[in-house]
């Protein structure tokens, strides 16, 4: 990422007394590592507007996903936010480019997520009917072209890797997923952007709504669908 407040700055999606939702641009983690190396929360303080602290991170995302992700400016803030993350009262959306098309146009996946790990592999997810949490996405197929889909999800709940988890389970994994797609799938970054991030923050006023354009690498493959669509209607939830 570059490393001038500038960059941070221009990826600022709203701001009020409360909050900052920022577009995050996939490669960067959150957290730093035990290696060091780059991350978001070294740019945090070019965020504080006039405050005496840093803005801390409301909740997360994967190192390569990219788009809105909610900042709480301080302690009561980040309090608020993870009231409303932990009831699931933030509806986030995301968008994905699949590898291959869904068999339904939309649906809801709905597999319990378990975490293991290996020396030889790492950890990672599975679906695991026995020792998995209970885990919900609604999707919606918005154009594809037979063989690479644009797809819209809308998690019910927050597991770790659970968008990349249920787009395996429905057979099409995320485009440059180097865990759960496939060995010989299309190379490149992942195709997974967080859309759009709405916050009942305010009792007296409307939820904060915030979306972020994809990424260039999305946007290039995006281009070349047939019929995507541009709107953001909500997906339905299934029963």
């Amino acid at each position: 990422m570059n490393t001038s407040s500038g960059s941070i700055l221009d990826r600022v999606l709203y701001r009020d007394g409360l909050i900052i939702i920022l577009d995050k641009p996939a490669g960067l983690p959150v957290h730093g590592g035990p290696g060091g190396g780059d991350h978001l929360e070294l740019y945090l303080d070019a965020l504080r507007f006039g405050l005496a602290q840093p803005p801390g991170l409301g909740h997360r995302l994967d190192r390569d996903t990219s788009g809105c992700l909610a900042l709480g400016r301080h302690r009561k803030a980040l309090r608020r936010l993870g009231r409303i993350f932990s009831a699931g009262l933030a509806e986030k959306t995301y968008w994905a480019l699949l590898d291959g098309v869904p068999a339904s146009a939309s649906g809801c996946v709905t597999a319990p997520l378990h975490k293991v790990s290996n020396a030889r592999r790492g950890w990672r997810m599975v679906v695991d009917t026995t020792h998995g949490k209970a885990a919900a996405t609604d999707y919606r197929v918005r154009a594809s072209d037979g063989r690479v889909s644009f797809v819209e999800f809308i998690p019910r709940t927050g597991r770790t890797h659970q968008i990349r988890v249920h787009a395996a389970e429905l057979g099409c994994p995320v485009i440059g997923d180097p865990i759960y797609g496939r060995w010989d799938g299309p190379a490149g970054p992942l195709q997974l952007h967080a859309r759009r991030l709405v916050l009942p923050l305010y009792e007296a006023k409307p939820a904060v709504v915030a979306a972020a354009a994809p990424p260039p690498h999305m946007a290039a493959l995006l281009a070349r669908l047939p019929a995507a669509c541009d709107d953001d209607t909500p997906v339905q939830s299934v029963p």
